[in-house]
């Protein structure tokens, strides 16, 4: 039986983001194959956190920047590791280098921080990203983890694009990930036409660019609003802080929901889900539920991809407000179109986010780079110089806090 421990930068909540729920599909996955699994977190328990127990797994509370984790991985020997987000690379894959050097090491992204962090610098200044935005500090770092790793789990198809063209990265230590959906537990049919009411949004508000997307909805919803009435714009996601629930205003049916039990559920009756994304990376968790529940969406060009190949849309794309305004009016209006969404919902889904196939390509990846693995690394040059002693300042910075702290 293989022991993998997965190492995560929070605890999984499913029903708050589609990272938690992208993380349960892999640790269900893992489980499924019969390994022994442990997640190990330092960070603090929230009350939204999935019950691990209840699936089968154990876990563990860890400590940056101290040397009780080479203990613990050192008497645990996993077989693979995996690290949730590059910041958890950083800060563990060194000690699990020196104290099981054969684990096989893989890094779940979830996403590009630094492609995120260059698209907002560059909205901020109210320009296009440049290769200064993208080639930041934070993306060195983030493609030293990719690098260090064996295998790195990559979300979106345009990144997969961005990391062997741009960034000029071995295809072999990458494998194309989007998220996982079970086809045959899909509902069916969903609400009709008829029977759904409203446009729709939802997202962790602790999401940098979930909250730019509410403050840029107020200046669509007028527009939509003077063609529509009756509608009303309900904003569902979890974390909501002060000046988000101020923005609620009835007279207006622009209305802050909050946290939903059920985020299928509150898609579902929906007649439109909005997401007018200004800035972000990795694909969308909340466009790909709206499938699901084959409700169609008005979003931007940055929410739409990496989401889809030649197959249209389940809705419309579009960037300006006018146009997306327009867009929704229209798709929320003509039934005609919305069937028409709905059916190339279903046609996305199994082209792209097929369950089994996608989980057969994950397992048939971990197992022919194990059974590879020394070769693999000799492969991986840049990345065996990045572990060379002269490179590893961020071991020897938790080393010295490490030190620091027991005095």
């Amino acid at each position: 039986m293989k022991k993998v421990l997965v190492i995560g930068y929070v605890w999984p909540e499913p029903n708050s983001s589609a990272a938690g729920r992208h993380m349960l599909s892999i640790l269900r996955l893992f489980k499924k194959q019969g390994w022994q699994l442990e997640f190990a977190s330092p960070a603090q328990p929230t009350e939204h956190m999935t019950d691990l127990s209840a699936e089968g797994i154990s876990s563990k509370s860890i400590v940056l920047n101290c040397d009780s984790f080479d203990q613990y991985i050192s008497e645990m020997q996993p077989d693979i590791v995996m690290f949730d987000r590059f910041m958890m690379e950083e800060q563990f894959a060194w000690r699990v280098e020196k104290n099981c050097p054969s684990a096989l090491k893989i890094l779940d992204t979830e996403d590009l921080q630094c492609l995120r962090h260059a698209r907002h610098q560059a909205l901020k200044a109210s320009r296009e990203m440049s290769q200064s935005d993208l080639f930041s500090d934070l993306a060195k770092r983030e493609i030293a983890a990719i690098l260090r790793c064996d295998i790195s789990l990559i979300i979106s198809a345009y990144e997969m694009e961005l990391l062997i063209d741009t960034f000029k990265l071995d295809p072999k230590l990458l494998l194309h990930l989007p998220f996982m959906v079970e086809l045959d537990k899909i509902k069916k049919p969903t609400l009709s036409f008829e029977k759904r009411q409203h446009f729709l949004m939802i997202g962790n508000f602790r999401h940098a660019p979930n909250w730019d997307a509410v403050l840029h909805m107020q200046k669509i919803w007028p527009l939509i609003k003077q063609q529509l009435p009756a509608a009303e714009c309900h904003i569902y996601g979890s974390y909501p802080p002060p000046k988000a629930t101020a923005l609620n205003n009835a007279e207006t049916g622009f209305l802050i929901k909050g946290w939903a039990e059920s985020a299928l559920a509150v898609i579902e009756k929906a007649r439109v889900c909005l997401a007018p994304i200004r800035f972000g990376a990795g694909i969308k968790g909340k466009l790909l539920e709206a499938m699901i529940m084959q409700t169609p969406s008005v979003t931007t060009t940055v929410g739409s991809e990496g989401m889809h190949n030649d197959e249209a849309w389940p809705g419309i794309v579009t960037d300006e407000i006018d146009e997306f305004a327009q867009a929704a009016v229209k798709l929320y209006s003509n039934q005609e179109l919305w069937l028409g969404a709905q059916e190339n919902a279903g046609i996305l889904l199994a082209l792209q986010y097929d369950a089994e196939k996608l989980a057969g390509k994950l397992i048939d990846k971990i197992l022919s780079t194990e059974e590879n693995l020394q070769q693999h690394r000799l492969n991986n040059f840049t990345g065996a110089m990045l572990k060379h002693h002269s490179m590893m300042s961020t071991k020897y910075m938790s080393q010295w806090i490490a030190e620091k702290n027991k005095k």
